[in-house]
């Protein structure tokens, strides 16, 4: 079987199905109660109210308040949250408590993790369902951290077997490099098999048998693979891997129910205390070598996030792998600018052919020029070779049209005009004036952001209890600065803000993440006192000038005319192209 195979994007994280045997939630259940007893052990907080008994309902009782999954977020991505920000008493306000699912929910999506489905009432009823769904989200995001090449570059050596190149295995999801990594080793120890997925192609426990017998069998039982009871043999191996030193959090029983997402965390906990690789100094020092630029890299992980909380259907995994298709490009088009996509003419992954994906592609940039986005190099084969720099440019685009079109919408006095950068600033800044404080900023560059303190009185001006003023600093060094700008993110997400920046994009006054911040508060205090949005504003002097003028966006007098020309786009694709010329093996979607 092809490695190809195994490495479609659309594996999106976990989430339990309605239609799950009871048995199955009750053995997560037990599972993610052990593994918050054993890693939060220690919390300075929780420690008072741990252990959990997972025989009890006590997990969905401890989750109401919030603070069980803030701390878990910070287990998976250290960081995400300033703790300053956490709501800590032992008993919380409604308020309070909303807060906390709030902060919890908006950095859940910070991290990677699918929570279109999931409210701040589904948690503070502490709703079973849903509420495992999200913790099984965020520690399996955990569980995987280092399993990619950049963490693990001992990694390369699952590709001396001459299936896949080294791109290949980059824009693999965590999950498909487990599975490499297992066949890996399979293969080493004479397994014949290939195991596809984290479910049925584990129930009899012989994988699991090979895989240990490979990487520790100094410490095997030599009766695991003759034993003909499956839950016998699963009680071998579960025993084997405890000799290894992994913690005991499965039953027999789950590995022969076939439970992939504990089966997933069984192998990302094998691989951790013991992953059998090669630490041959020439192919590590390869795997580290490879270039890594930090702003890419950033921007990356800012859209690909953003573009996951979207609720499109394909996961976004990696930004710049999974967009070669054009398919996922057109999903989020669809969303940012409903009725834009001419999906008969849109071919879904898997893709046989490569002009196919060209074609997806031209569709994307044919969009981008109807939305009047500047894409003046850009054509549809750049995106399928991955060009970094040009995705990261239309992208921005889209994200900046997306925020734009989101505040007109909102906004019941526009006049028709088009919201600029500098009419957000305009509006920031007379908020932050309203309260009586001093902090004004004359752009998105304005090297005076980087003190975090504008953002922070902006932030107060919205919701004057958010903010502790008596955890800000000066914001004069560095660390001062670094602690207001993390205190910023958890502030700007608990008030109730999807935002993707991370501290650097303030303390170095990234501008295009200057803008999507303040349009972020902007959005949520229209959504919550639309009577103030425009009270004071000079329109003529806001819309006079723009601090980003080469980023264009589509006023509301040309809306109507933008709409009108999306079914012309779809003709002239119309025009190009009919079903029957379509070749057999790519599904064209109807």
């Amino acid at each position: 079987m092809s490695w190809k195979k195994l490495s479609g994007s659309e594996d999106a994280p976990p989430v339990l199905k309605s239609s799950s045997a009871n048995v199955i939630i009750g053995s997560e259940k037990v599972y993610y109660v052990r593994h918050i007893n054993i890693y939060l052990a220690d919390d300075p907080f929780l420690s008072q109210f741990l252990p959990i008994d997972p025989a009890t309902d006590d997990l969905f009782n401890l989750a109401k308040d919030g603070v069980l999954l803030c701390k878990l977020i910070n287990l998976a991505v250290p960081g995400t949250i300033d703790e300053r920000a956490i709501n800590t008493k032992k008993v919380l306000n409604p308020w309070e408590r909303n807060e906390n699912h709030t902060l919890a929910l908006n950095s859940a999506k910070a991290i990677g993790c699918t929570v279109v489905n999931i409210g701040t009432q589904d948690l503070v009823e502490g709703r079973p369902t849903l509420l495992l769904a999200l913790i099984a989200q965020i520690i399996k995001i955990q569980l995987l951290a280092d399993i990619n090449l950049k963490k693990t570059p001992q990694l390369i050596e699952v590709l001396d077997d001459g299936n896949g190149d080294i791109e290949e295995l980059l824009g693999l999801a965590p999950e498909r490099v487990l599975l490499r990594w297992m066949n890996y080793h399979l293969r080493r120890g004479g397994y014949e098999k290939m195991i596809t997925n984290f479910s049925s192609d584990l129930k009899d426990a012989t994988a699991y048998a090979y895989l240990l017998n490979v990487l520790a069998p100094g410490l095997c039982d030599g009766s695991t693979l003759d034993t003909e009871d499956p839950i016998e043999r699963a009680t071998l191996v579960l025993d084997h891997a405890e000799r290894m030193g992994c913690k005991r959090y499965l039953n027999p029983e789950d590995i022969v129910e076939g439970i992939s997402n504990l089966n997933v965390a069984f192998i990302a906990q094998i691989f951790h205390q013991r992953n059998g690789l090669s630490v041959d100094s020439n192919k590590i020092s390869f795997a580290e070598k490879m270039t890594y630029d930090v702003q890419l890299a950033r921007d990356e992980r800012c859209f690909r996030l953003w573009m996951n909380s979207l609720g499109i259907e394909t996961y976004v995994n990696n930004l710049f792998e999974d967009v070669k298709t054009g398919w996922v490009l057109l999903e989020v088009l669809d969303k940012v600018a409903p009725g834009s996509v001419n999906w008969k003419h849109a071919t879904k992954p898997p893709i046989r052919f490569p002009f196919r994906k060209v074609e997806n592609c031209n569709q994307v940039v044919m969009i981008g020029e109807t939305l009047r986005f500047s894409i003046v190099n850009l054509e549809g084969n750049d995106i399928v070779q991955g060009n970094k720099k040009l995705i990261v440019a239309f992208l921005w685009q889209l994200m900046r049209y997306n925020m734009i079109q989101v505040l007109k919408n909102l906004r019941a006095r526009s006049q028709g005009k088009e919201i600029s950068d500098s009419y957000i600033i305009a509006w920031a800044n007379r908020k932050v004036r309203s309260t009586g404080r001093s902090c004004q900023i004359e752009n998105f560059k304005d090297k005076s952001i980087s003190s975090g303190l504008f953002f922070l009185e902006l932030l107060s001006a919205m919701r004057p209890r958010v903010v502790n003023w008596n955890l800000v600093t000066k914001g004069e060094s560095d660390e001062e600065k670094r602690l207001n700008a993390t205190y910023i993110i958890s502030v700007t997400r608990k008030l109730g803000c999807s935002v993707f920046l991370l501290a650097e994009d303030i303390m170095e006054v990234n501008q295009k993440m200057m803008l999507t911040l303040t349009a972020s508060i902007m959005c949520w205090c229209l959504q919550n006192s639309p009577e103030e949005a425009d009270f004071g504003i000079d329109y003529n002097s806001a819309y006079a000038s723009d601090a980003s003028p080469a980023l264009s966006t589509v006023g509301e007098d040309e809306s109507s005319s933008l709409c009108a020309e999306i079914p012309s786009l779809n003709a002239a694709l119309d025009s190009m192209a009919s079903p029957s010329e379509f070749e057999d093996g790519d599904a064209i979607v109807e």
